[in-house]
């Protein structure tokens, strides 16, 4: 984890850095606002891009899924993001990534194309603590 300064506003700043995921790296940064997932698919094809219709659905143990729209802009490199409010208390969608292990993650681009990761039982640890680290340590940067 990696405290920073926000370049602009000089709030301060939480990072996880990347982390990468089969053809997939991970980044987590969280301000007094929001928390920001930053998805960049590595793999060099044509299924790499993006728009506001474009969806992430985590699949976790037992089947369950969350699914929800990229809140980035348009874009063909391969980048995908999700954000949650930084709230005191934690927002259910966002506690589900807390507390239930994420088998799988796929990616569906502008033209339907799907980018699926799927975690080994060591990476779906390996997330769940980054995330829960994150969640708990953002809570520090709420004024």
């Amino acid at each position: 984890m990696k405290k920073t300064k926000d370049q602009f506003s000089q709030e301060p700043k939480l990072s996880t850095g990347f982390v990468t995921f089969s053809a997939t790296t991970l980044s987590i940064d969280a301000d007094s606002k929001e928390l920001d997932f930053l998805f960049s698919i590595t793999n060099k094809s044509d299924e790499r891009c993006f728009d506001d219709a474009s969806t992430i659905s985590f699949v976790f143990e037992g089947k369950q899924k969350s699914i929800f729209r990229n809140t980035g802009t348009m874009n063909c490199e391969g980048i995908f993001h999700v954000t949650f409010k930084n709230l005191s208390t934690t927002p259910g969608n966002l506690q589900r990534l807390i507390t239930k292990k994420i088998t799988a993650i796929s990616l569906t681009g502008n033209n339907k194309s799907v980018t699926t990761i799927t975690l080994g039982p060591q990476q779906q640890q390996e997330l769940m603590n980054l995330i829960t680290c994150i969640v708990n340590e953002s809570k520090t940067l709420i004024k």
